[in-house]
């Protein structure tokens, strides 16, 4: 990507796992930087970051510091979103957040360009866009087609979600238990309900009153929201299993006709950023692995329900740092700024 206009770009929660892939891609992908600034807690300011030849220092937030940006990337959590998105916003830079302070509120954008970057702001309205949920942007890549094409009528998802969904806490807290399980000494458990070590966690995030928990009702509700389909009953199972990066859902789609295998994966085969990998004879699937470091969605054991014909099941997996997270984010920027 190439411009002649320079822009200066902040990345706030800059030595989080997602901060660290928001400076990774910026660089990767060509994308016009001015200045770039970089931000995290008291803690972290001070530090160093690399990107490619160049390194850069983090800073801690204060007012003023994004008077000169046109556009401040968020992820360092709801509570500093709410606290300075704003600011950001009447300093005159545009905020596209990570967080989930903002995606439901009914006036801001709530944003996966290959599927609704039509609800992108123009350059000229200063505003909030929110970045969905990892688990709901790769859902949602699969879900848009099939209904343009031949209509939703319900959707089911167990997501099986890697640790790094927990940011690097998480990580350690895998890699630590696995150490610890191996040599049979007591487990260290900080960040996850139960060891996670050779376990699955049917848990992510806090349960309301429903039974549901609120990672569970996020890609409920973002994915109604995205879809403009308020309406779609959508039914989420969110599991925490001990994989370090990417996310796996199982997903069973009620269509509103009988359709083809072909007519399914050819349609989903169309849409740019959806690659398919389904050949049972070669246990050829997504895995993990595949989806690792690359900017698409992967899709595969694509099938027909055998008791009900419009029900179709498959499987889809995507790196949940890169594009649930910072990839998608600087895409919104792209189309923002019309860069693409």
């Amino acid at each position: 990507m190439t411009s002649h206009q320079k822009f200066n770009v902040a990345v706030v929660g800059a030595t989080g796992i997602v901060g660290q892939e928001f400076v990774k891609l910026l660089k990767e992908r060509d994308f016009p930087l001015g200045e770039l600034k970089l931000f995290a807690s008291q803690k972290s300011a001070g530090t160093w970051i690399p990107s490619g030849e160049k390194k850069f220092k983090v800073a801690e937030l204060k007012p003023g510091c994004f008077k000169e940006c046109t556009v401040a990337f968020f992820s360092a959590g709801a509570d500093i979103s709410k606290e300075w998105a704003p600011r950001a916003i009447e300093e005159g830079c545009f905020v596209i957040d990570n967080s989930s302070a903002f995606r439901m509120e009914m006036n801001i954008p709530l944003v996966v360009p290959e599927v609704n970057s039509h609800r992108i702001p123009k350059k000229s309205d200063i505003s909030i866009i929110a970045n969905p949920n990892c688990s709901t942007i790769q859902l949602v890549m699969a879900l848009k087609p099939l209904h343009d094409a031949f209509d939703l009528k319900n959707v089911t998802v167990a997501t099986y979600q890697s640790v790094s969904g927990a940011g690097s806490e998480g990580i350690d807290e895998l890699l630590q238990q696995t150490k610890e399980h191996l040599e049979n000494t007591k487990l260290t458990q900080k960040v996850f309900p139960h060891p996670i070590a050779f376990n699955n966690i049917p848990q992510i995030d806090i349960f309301d009153e429903s039974g549901f928990t609120f990672e569970e009702k996020k890609v409920i509700l973002e994915t109604q929201k995205i879809l403009n389909l308020p309406n779609l009953d959508v039914s989420v199972t969110a599991v925490r299993t001990p994989t370090i990066h990417s996310h796996s859902e199982a997903v069973w789609i009620e269509l509103g006709k009988e359709v083809s295998r072909t007519e399914v994966v050819d349609c989903l085969k169309k849409v740019p950023g959806i690659t398919i990998i389904d050949d049972p004879n070669r246990s050829a699937y997504p895995l993990n692995r595949d989806a690792l470091g690359k900017d698409d969605v992967f899709i595969g054991r694509i099938r027909r329900d055998l008791k009900n014909p419009r029900r179709w099941l498959m499987w889809i997996v995507s790196d949940n740092v890169r594009k649930g997270a910072a990839l998608n984010g600087i895409q919104i920027a792209e189309k923002l700024l019309e860069l693409d």
